[in-house]
């Protein structure tokens, strides 16, 4: 099991040194599990908002037939049928106890449905955020593949700055900053 192991974890360090020097990649990837999460966040509102319909559906049923023996309890108690009546009474108590439970229910579902909307809108601003950031990327990634092209044409006739291998670890540095701070506000 120990190489095993060990081959995750080379294979994992090599992915993570790939996107660490592809942080559009990165992006790329951080943009498609908030989109994954937005869709799974919008499932689960649509099932919770479902189930709340179901159990407000039963409750109602729950109140009907609490009322429906109510009104049998009064109805024995008026004919003096004390044994229907004691009957009937006894079926109200049952019942109550199940309409508090339905209740409780409801209530919980529509605190996990606005716990799942405000998500669901942590989701869609980070995701925004992240599109924003792969989209400067792109730019700055176009900027530096222009500006290396234009070098290297340079190079024919003088050193130019991109070449300077410093520059590039420093380029490569910066990014490599500026997508670690990108991470870390998207993690709060």
């Amino acid at each position: 099991m120990g190489l095993i192991e060990d081959m995750k974890r080379f294979l994992e360090s090599q992915i993570d040194d790939f996107l660490a020097k592809n942080p559009h990649l990165e992006l790329q990837v951080i943009g498609e599990q908030l989109a994954q999460q937005e869709t799974d966040t919008s499932q689960l509102i649509v099932d919770l908002q479902a189930q709340e319909k179901q159990t407000e559906q039963e409750i109602l049923r729950t109140a009907q037939e609490i009322k429906s023996w109510y009104d049998r309890v009064q109805k024995a108690t008026t004919a003096g049928r004390a044994d229907l009546a004691t009957a009937a009474q006894d079926r109200v108590n049952s019942l109550l106890p199940q309409g508090n439970q339905l209740w409780g229910k409801m209530q919980g579902l529509k605190e996990r449905t606005t716990q799942a909307q405000a998500l669901l809108q942590t989701i869609k601003t980070r995701r925004t955020e992240v599109k924003t950031r792969a989209a400067q990327a792109a730019r700055e990634r176009t900027a530096t593949n222009t500006s290396s092209s234009w070098g290297s044409v340079n190079n024919y006739t003088s050193s130019s700055n991109f070449a300077d291998p410093l520059e590039a670890q420093f380029l490569r540095w910066e990014a490599d900053e500026e997508l670690e701070q990108l991470k870390r506000n998207l993690g709060k």
